[in-house]
């Protein structure tokens, strides 16, 4: 197929139970806007069934490609991963446990008429598919990420976002950045903005985040924070060039 205007690229680790609703959601969801569009899933070395059964899937629809990594490299890279072999010029990422609830997506597509970047926010519904300890650890977490970086998204947790493509070109990619990007493509000067979401139960599995994913946030907000501070700034007043031999020679 030719390049599609959009890309939604998924990260996955073991959600084999997911994978079939997810994708048929994703269908319902686009197909009334008439959208181009692609399904990009990166696989991080799954234990179950999820890449034998990704692989039938893309063998019979046309919107789905599949990779696999080699060895497991965490959620940052499979987004990553997933973001740089994307062709489309939108990319909307989204987890694929079905918290994300795909019949959003045309939400995401409107609010880009607006902004480069549009983040989801739960902080309205988080409570109905999280349990209270996760609810009330990502209000803290947000809190202390805005506190110190300085930033004012209100759920840098939540991955279901979308934004142009363009946005992720010059940012350099590191172990937990999927939790910094709405700050990572500010600092490169593009409008960002948020809509709320709805937060699904998760439909099959288990969750993948606990206390060590907590725990390794705040060393990777401090990194953020030491790139925003030490971020190159500087604005050229003026600009004087010699002119070229062919413009200068006088005409015949």
């Amino acid at each position: 197929m030719s390049n599609p205007r959009f890309s939604i690229v998924i990260p996955c680790y073991n959600e084999e139970g997911n994978l079939p609703l997810l994708l048929e959601r994703i269908r319902g969801a686009t197909g009334p806007l008439g959208l181009s569009y692609e399904i990009v899933v990166t696989d991080d070395c799954s234990t179950d069934g999820s890449w034998r059964l990704l692989q039938q899937m893309a063998r019979g629809d046309p919107h789905l490609r599949v990779q696999r990594f080699a060895f497991n490299c965490g959620e940052s890279a499979a987004v990553w991963a997933g973001i740089r072999s994307a062709r489309g010029e939108y990319v909307i990422t989204m987890d694929a446990d079905l918290q994300n609830d795909p019949t959003e997506i045309p939400r995401f597509v409107q609010a880009l008429e607006r902004y480069d970047c549009v983040c989801g926010s739960r902080v309205q519904t988080r409570g109905r598919g999280d349990n209270v300890l996760r609810v009330i650890t990502s209000r803290v977490g947000n809190w202390v990420r805005n506190w110190l970086s300085g930033d004012q998204t209100s759920d840098s947790g939540c991955t279901f976002r979308a934004f142009r493509r363009e946005c992720t070109a010059n940012l350099v990619p590191f172990t937990g950045m999927h939790r910094f990007m709405p700050t990572l493509i500010k600092m490169e000067g593009y409008r960002v903005g948020e809509i709320a979401v709805v937060n699904q139960p998760r439909h099959a599995g288990r969750s993948h985040y606990g206390f060590w994913n907590r725990l390794v946030f705040l060393q990777d907000l401090m990194a953020v924070r030491w790139m925003k501070k030490r971020k190159l700034r500087y604005e050229i007043a003026d600009c004087v060039e010699a002119e070229s031999a062919s413009a200068a020679a006088p005409p015949r």
